[in-house]
């Protein structure tokens, strides 16, 4: 199989004329490339890390209509949210899921007014919600999708009911609503589905990982930061995606921003290895108040328990790690909402933060913070169209919407429409379907490839030879499957495999040893020196210590302790 990233290079040094360049590769710049590229565009995306790497990567893992958007009034973000929301569980059911979810209720008739605080400007944090306030919020939730409707309407329960059901629950929690929104499995990997998808469907659009573009003349440099390698691009629109780096790169490509586009809040999350946890939440998100006023969530996320998150004014765009404080924080939450249940630091197995990329606002509590998404134009020799906000749910509309606006400013007709095409490995998803081709293999390892891939989970079998063996006792990821994800899937780095397309680290599994099996790979097919991936081992390492709480020590103990509990079942089989 050719290296397509040399293909691609090759591709742009016999032509650099695009109609776009997106600049930017997180889920709003994937979207809006892949949106762009299916309307007969010649589009080239370019991201100066790896795709999806940025705030894409950090997300809280819901796909939802953002109830708590109401109390601001934003019901068309609602609406759309919630339009965007049903739209992914149609088109990629093998990531996004339903996901009930219980609000915990402490009294009857606070916060009724928050909505009416925020429409007239007043600030400061909204007052705790009550059972009113909410029942009236979740059947406006309810109400708006009544033409569509994919999950169950919402359901409430007294203090008895609520005692049955939440026994572990905080006693101060008098009532429970209990109503339905969706998670998503593995966000990175739909980010590089979409990417495969224009490959397929678009193949004269170009998207580079690792490259940096800068002004020259009339037209722009690429820089390839492995190669050290440039190359000219004449685009005819530059659409500028870079989240919470908007401004940064809107002034670096030559536009003038009047004022400040974007400012950011800090979001942090860890991931618990947590029976008891996971059990009390009894397959629910637990979606609650911390005595802050802060909205925080904790659901079952795989076979471990998500938590979140902050909320934190930064003035500085960069990368960010989760801070002792709020680790601390977001453990004391969770130990006030289920007060019997020990919640402990040494518990966490993983910890991520990023940066929201919100609309600059003059709001002092950050949750009265817009979601929603903006496009503002920087006139220039080449025009650049700025994205300012968006969510994660919303990343299909909010492309719709710069494409539209390209689609004009080029005097172009849209081809294709979005809303109902279906992502990647969500494309004819049937599990049962799934499981009779693979029935040939172990069901752990059938279950491991569907729940990753979907339909296209036999096509990953089939790259796997039979000679093929895992990566570690600890997981179900193959060799031959970590290869055909280099070949398949734009890695460049061992950080690539480690942290976006695989779950190894997420989950918690990340160890020495498998990381030595994922150099070994990675070595084998992209022909690195010993010295090369040498230096990539030091390099993750440094990574997961820094930004996510796991350090060497850490995965050389978990090497001890699966041996350690290996032995002991021999011993007693």
């Amino acid at each position: 199989m050719p290296d397509q990233r040399k293909t691609d290079w090759q591709a742009l040094a016999q032509d650099g004329a695009f109609d776009v360049v997106v600049v930017g590769g997180g889920v709003n710049g994937i979207g809006t490339y892949r949106e762009l590229a299916l309307q007969g565009l010649r589009v080239l995306l370019v991201e100066r890390g790896d795709f999806a790497s940025g705030c894409s990567a950090a997300p809280s893992r819901m796909i939802h209509g953002g109830l708590r958007y109401l109390e601001n009034g934003e019901f068309d973000l609602v609406r759309e949210s919630l339009q965007e929301r049903d739209a992914l569980l149609r088109n990629a059911p093998h990531m996004v899921r339903p996901l009930p979810t219980l609000i915990p209720i402490a009294s009857v008739f606070s916060g009724l007014f928050n909505s009416a605080a925020s429409f007239l400007g007043v600030g400061g944090k909204p007052k705790p919600r009550g059972a009113v306030p909410i029942r009236l919020g979740l059947a406006l939730y309810d109400w708006l999708t009544r033409h569509r409707r994919l999950m169950p309407q919402h359901s409430f329960s007294g203090p008895a009911g609520t005692r049955a059901m939440w026994p572990e629950l905080t006693p101060k929690a008098r009532f429970s609503a209990i109503y339905h929104d969706a998670w998503i499995g593995y966000p990175e990997r739909l980010c590089i589905e979409m990417l495969r998808d224009v490959a397929r469907d678009a193949p004269g659009s170009v998207a580079l990982n690792y490259v940096e573009i800068t002004p020259e003349g009339a037209g722009f440099t690429l820089r390839d930061a492995l190669t050290g390698a440039c190359l000219p691009v004449q685009p005819k629109l530059i659409v500028n995606a870079t989240g919470a780096w908007l401004d940064e790169t809107a002034r670096s490509l030559g536009g003038l921003p009047q004022a400040r586009m974007v400012e950011g809040t800090k979001g942090s999350h860890l991931i618990l290895d947590n029976p008891a946890l996971f059990a009390a939440l009894r397959g629910h998100m637990a979606y609650f108040e911390n005595e802050d006023g802060r909205v925080c969530i904790v659901f079952p996320f795989h076979d471990r328990v998500l938590a979140g998150s902050t909320d934190i004014r930064v003035t500085t765009p960069g990368r960010v790690a989760c801070e002792v404080e709020e680790r601390d924080y977001i453990l004391g939450a969770l130990q006030g909402i289920f007060p019997e249940i020990p919640v402990r630091a040494d518990q966490i197995v993983f910890s991520y933060s990023g940066i929201r990329p919100l609309p600059q606002s003059d709001q002092d509590f950050t949750g009265r913070i817009s979601r929603g998404h903006d496009l503002r134009e920087l006139p220039g020799a080449v025009p650049q169209l700025c994205m300012i906000g968006g969510k994660w749910t919303t990343f299909r509309a909010f492309a719709e919407q710069v494409t539209d606006a390209v689609l004009t400013h080029l005097g172009r007709a849209r081809r294709v429409e979005t809303l109902t095409r279906a992502i990647g490995g969500g494309a004819g998803f049937d599990a049962g379907a799934l499981r009779a081709e693979l029935s040939h293999l172990p069901p752990a390892r059938a279950d491991h490839l569907i729940s990753r891939y979907g339909s296209v989970a036999g096509t990953v079998a089939r790259a796997c030879t039979a000679d093929d063996r895992p990566l570690s006792p600890a997981t179900a990821y193959s060799r031959d499957e970590i290869a055909h994800l280099i070949r398949s899937e734009y890695v460049q780095h061992l950080s690539d495999l480690a942290l976006r397309r695989t779950d190894l680290a997420i989950s918690g599994l990340l160890s020495a040893e498998i990381i030595a099996s994922l150099a070994e790979v990675l070595a084998e097919v992209r022909s690195l020196t010993e010295a090369q991936i040498t230096q990539q081992i030091s390099e993750l390492e440094q990574e997961l210590a820094r930004f996510h709480g796991v350090s060497a020590v850490t995965l050389t103990t978990r090497d001890t302790q699966r041996r350690a509990q290996c032995g002991s079942v021999r011993k007693h089989a």
